[in-house]
């Protein structure tokens, strides 16, 4: 019968990552709660901590029929409640936007891969309940008037195909065509990410103690500046206005209400995300110039989310992904 059938590995996979990033991202929902001043945004978070409570309950109960080891993750050590705010209410709820932003895509590609019908349907449940949220998020930033809108081009006033692959490609040097509605669409929405990743690592650079992880997270701020920079000058260069996001300030705290580890492994964990968003952008843009300033960046990131997994391992904090029997020792 189908409750018989072994879960897969893909669907270990997704049960077991889903569980780990849930809980990281659970520490950053309580610690805004306990500062929150705002109403309507602390509805907005509250509903993003019990989803995420309630999916990883729900992940429990399917590794615990199976006999299969609870992950670690983290937990309420991880985050000191006591601790003053380092962050407003304003980027709490960029904070539950951009974690919408990737759970979406992320249950969506998780639904491809799996077939146990009791898995089939908890993700199912992960995604419709994960857009209805992700919804309520991006209303709440429109009314609040901290969502800066993708750049708009006028509408063509009928069907048009390419006749001359240079022009559509672009030339290295010399004339470019114009950006297209999908090579501007990417280009926004990597600055936004990286705005929002910026305004978290000035935060947590300003509470970490440790010099190490400190530098580290130094790092990734000046990785995240380039960006924007970069795709900010190139929509200057295309006369579309850089993209300027509304302020989300930082406190002036200097007590870090979470973990060393807790740090590390959610700016590790972004990082990976992000090379993905990349690629999938350089992937949709059909001018050569935009295509290696992705190519250029996506080394760089994915050198830097490569120390930090070097310094998870080193320290201990990396909790290891389910593996396969390595039958080499067996014998």
């Amino acid at each position: 019968m189908e409750h018989n059938i072994q879960l897969t590995t893909p669907e270990i996979a997704a049960l077991w990552t889903t569980y780990i990033q849930n809980s990281a991202t659970n520490c950053f929902f309580k610690h805004f709660l306990q500062k929150v001043e705002d109403s309507e945004i602390e509805k907005v978070v509250k509903e993003a901590l019990f989803l995420g409570e309630k999916y990883n309950e729900e992940i429990v109960k399917i590794f615990s029929s199976e006999g299969f080891p609870i992950p670690d993750g983290f937990s309420d050590k991880d985050v000191y409640l006591s601790a003053p705010r380092i962050f407003t209410d304003l980027f709490a709820l960029s904070f539950v936007y951009r974690v919408g932003q990737m759970t979406v895509p992320y249950y969506a590609s998780v639904l491809t891969k799996i077939a146990r019908r009791d898995v089939v349907a908890f993700f199912d449940e992960c995604l419709r309940t994960s857009v209805k949220h992700y919804r309520n998020a991006l209303e709440l930033m429109l009314g609040k008037g901290v969502y800066d809108r993708p750049p708009k081009i006028p509408y063509p006033k009928k069907v048009h195909y390419i006749h001359e692959q240079q022009s559509m490609l672009g030339s290295w040097f010399g004339d470019k065509r114009p950006l297209n509605a999908m090579e501007l669409g990417e280009i926004f929405y990597v600055i936004e990410r990286n705005y929002i990743g910026l305004v978290m690592l000035i935060g947590l650079i300003q509470v970490m103690e440790d010099k190490e992880v400190k530098d580290y997270l130094v790092k990734g701020k000046k990785l995240a500046e380039k960006q924007v920079e970069v795709f900010n000058k190139v929509l200057k260069e295309e006369n579309h206005l850089g993209n300027i996001p509304v302020s989300m300030e930082v406190t002036d705290s200097t007590v870090s209400p979470f973990s060393d580890k807790l740090i590390l492994f959610l700016i590790t964990a972004t990082s990976s995300a992000g090379l993905d968003l990349l690629a999938y952008a350089m992937a949709t843009s059909l001018r050569k110039d935009i295509a290696t300033h992705y190519a250029t960046i996506m080394v760089e990131v994915a050198k830097y989310g490569e120390d930090g997994l070097e310094m998870l391992i080193k320290r201990g904090w990396m909790e290891q992904p389910p593996q396969a029997m390595d039958r080499e020792k067996l014998r």
